[in-house]
Parts: structure tokens; C-alpha cells; sequence
């Protein structure tokens, strides 16, 4: 296959080429969506939804769980239901993936951005009370590339100025938080099932929460906000966000197996510590006393003194065979959000954004590739500078 890197095209063996994150999909996944298929019930209906919903709200510590199509439309849904409209501000981290940022415009409000803490990457909870406002409705902590944020202290924020917490997850399925998992933390949490995730639908998400109210209230607007009495009867906007029986059939199947996926992915990361640590220039990815980190992505930062920046290490490992993504770009940058008014000071999430980059990290990346990341890639670009 040819690949090109900006004016190069290089060839590239497949068989060789160790992808950035890719799904683990067995005979269960296969037999469960067969007999969707069998059964007729491949749409919205169909007891695989149900049984999904069920099982992954126990895993996460919650009562309730609502299966949509995306994580995106997870963090709409969340937003919508706990009554953020327009003129209303969210608090986001500066550092994360833009469909926060996205979720919380759809609704006519307004994202307020906050810096990262160097200590775990995730939002800064001693910078958000400077952000809050008269308008301020809600604070969303996320749980970046799989390390949980320190939510005790926003807990506390929200309490006192009687905000919700909309937990964004989708990145930390399985991550702990002092001995608790995430996503059942604050008011909703919202999780994705994309390919590249520790489970996977292909795409999918999920609303978790143990307040009855906004469960039922999320059910209702993901289907139309049909009322449940009176078919074709509809007292509110309501959005098509049902996500399918074959993508929950694919999501059990996942969900029978994510402990052997969180251990994998913890796995990864310690013997990507090992090799790597203590190389000049590599800062290594953190995990708190408090915290169990999932890894969702192995990521590094590349300083100065690595002897390359990270743009040409990408560039590197590419010519070698390995694929990475570099790091979220930060939202204070972001064309579509730049304000020149912005008078917050974004140091960390600017540098984790210029130096950060993904490494390989599939649930089924061999010791052997990562190896080969490692030794044959890293370090010997490191000397080839």
C-alpha cells in the first residue's frame, strides 16, 4: 500500500505495519450479531439493547444506562437533559477532544475553557472556580486518554454553586477514581464505543446515571421524544439517537471481555514504561496514588531534548512502519473557538498539545510490536537525528 507523508509516498509492507488502535473482535461478537440477524431485530428493538444498557451500567457503578449511536450525541443527550439551552456557559477542559467543545455549542451555550494540571493532564479543578459564572451551568470533567480526572474537588465546586457534572468517559472505561469507577462520579456520564476504544460497537455510546429522572428523560429524547402513552404525540424536541441491536449485540459481546481489555491495555503500558523510561527527552504518561489509569492511548510527550521534535518523530516511525496520532489540538486554538477576548492562561494543555504524541496501543498489540515501537523506531530515530 503506498502512504504519503506530506510530498513522499513510501511503500509499506501491511503485514509489517503496526496500527496507531485497533479493535479485538472474536467468535462471540460474530455469533451474538448472527442471531440479530436471525431474529429479525438488526434496528433499535431487540433484547440486546437492553441487556447492554443493564450490563454496562453495573459494570460502571450506576443505575441506569441509555445506549445511543455516538459519544458525541452521549454528551448532547447528557447536556439536553440536565437543561442546559442557550446563553448557558458548560466549563470544558482546554485539553480534550472537540466534540465537548461541539456538544455543548449544539445546545446554543457557550464552552469555557479551562487549563490541565501537569500532574495528570485532566482539567485543573484549582482553575475552575475562576471560570464560573452567573451563567454557568455545568462543569465537564474529562478523563483524558484514560486517566480520571480528581473529581473530588469538583464535586465539591458543583455542590457549592449547585452546577451538574457531565462526566466525559468515553476515553476511561474501566478507569478507577480512589477505588470507584468512572462515569457514575457525577450527575451523567457519557462513555463511546468507537472502533478505537476499549470496547468497541464500531460507533456507539452510552449515557450512565442512578437518577431515575434523567434516565427517563434521556430515553425519551433519543427517540423522538415520542410520548410514552400516545404514539406520535410529542410535548418536546426529541433527537434519533437510538443506537441498533446489532451494535449492542457487538457491545455484550465486547463488554464479556473488558477486564481482559483493561488489563491488556495496563499491560501495554508498563512494559512501554519499562523499555522507555529514563530516555532523555520522553516524558512518560501519569498515573496518580489515587488512580488506575486504562491507557486508552499510550501517550508521550517529546521535549527539546529528545534531539527531535514531535511532528518529525511522527514522520520517523511512520517511514518505519508504525502508525501514532499526535495529541488533541487545544481548544483555546481551535479556529471555531478562538477569542481573542480569552484572557485565560492555557501553559500545560498548550504543551501537552505540541509535544504529545499516541503510540500504538490496541487492546491486541503483541509484546513483540511493542517492542518494535520501542527499540527499532523510537530509539533509533533518536540516533539517526
Amino acid at each position: 500500500m503506498k502512504i504519503k507523508i506530506g510530498v513522499k509516498a513510501m511503500a509499506i509492507n501491511r503485514d509489517d505495519f503496526i496500527p496507531v488502535c485497533e479493535p479485538v473482535l472474536g467468535d462471540k461478537e460474530l455469533r451474538y450479531v448472527a442471531e440479530c440477524l436471525r431474529s429479525g431485530w438488526i434496528s433499535s428493538k431487540g433484547p440486546f439493547i437492553e441487556r447492554f444498557e443493564e450490563g454496562f451500567a453495573r459494570y460502571c457503578g450506576a443505575k441506569y444506562g441509555i445506549a445511543v449511536c455516538n459519544g458525541t450525541v452521549a454528551l448532547h443527550l447528557a447536556l439536553a437533559v440536565i437543561g442546559v439551552s442557550s446563553g448557558d456557559e458548560v466549563i470544558v477542559p482546554d485539553f480534550t477532544m472537540i466534540a465537548c467543545a461541539n456538544a455543548v455549542s449544539y445546545l446554543g451555550a457557550k464552552p469555557v475553557f479551562v487549563d490541565s494540571e501537569i500532574e495528570t493532564w485532566c482539567i485543573d479543578p484549582s482553575l475552575i472556580e475562576s471560570k464560573i459564572g452567573e451563567r454557568t451551568k455545568a462543569i465537564m470533567p474529562v478523563h483524558i486518554y484514560g486517566h480520571p480526572v480528581d473529581m473530588d474537588p469538583i464535586i465539591e465546586l458543583a455542590d457549592r454553586y449547585g452546577l451538574s457534572i457531565v462526566e466525559d468517559a468515553a476515553e476511561a472505561h474501566g478507569a478507577l477514581y480512589k477505588g470507584k469507577k468512572v462515569g457514575a462520579l457525577g450527575d451523567i456520564g457519557c462513555f463511546s464505543f468507537y472502533a478505537n476504544k476499549i470496547i468497541t460497537t464500531g460507533e456507539g455510546g452510552m449515557l450512565v446515571t442512578n437518577n431515575e429522572e434523567l434516565a427517563q428523560k434521556a430515553r425519551l429524547l433519543r427517540d423522538q421524544a415520542y410520548e410514552p402513552s400516545r404514539r406520535f404525540l410529542h410535548r418536546f424536541v426529541g433527537y434519533n439517537y437510538r443506537m441498533t441491536n446489532l451494535q449492542a449485540a457487538i457491545g455484550l459481546a465486547q463488554l464479556e471481555r473488558i477486564d481482559e481489555f483493561v488489563e491488556a491495555r495496563r499491560n501495554h503500558a508498563k512494559l512501554y514504561n519499562e523499555i522507555l523510561g529514563g530516555t532523555e527527552g520522553l516524558v512518560l504518561p501519569p498515573e496518580a496514588s489515587w488512580a488506575k489509569n486504562v491507557y486508552w492511548m499510550y501517550t508521550i510527550l517529546v521535549e527539546d531534548s529528545f534531539g527531535m521534535d514531535r511532528d518529525r518523530l511522527i514522520q520517523k516511525l511512520r517511514e518505519k512502519g508504525v502508525d501514532t496520532r499526535p495529541a488533541f489540538y487545544p481548544m483555546h486554538l481551535q479556529p471555531v473557538y478562538y477569542d481573542e477576548n480569552d484572557d485565560g492562561s492555557y501553559d500545560v494543555s498548550t504543551w501537552l498539545s505540541v509535544g504529545g504524541l499516541n503510540l500504538p496501543s490496541g487492546n491486541g498489540l503483541s509484546n513483540t510490536q511493542i517492542e518494535r515501537v520501542v527499540v527499532d523506531a523510537i530509539k533509533d530515530s533518536k540516533k539517526e537525528k
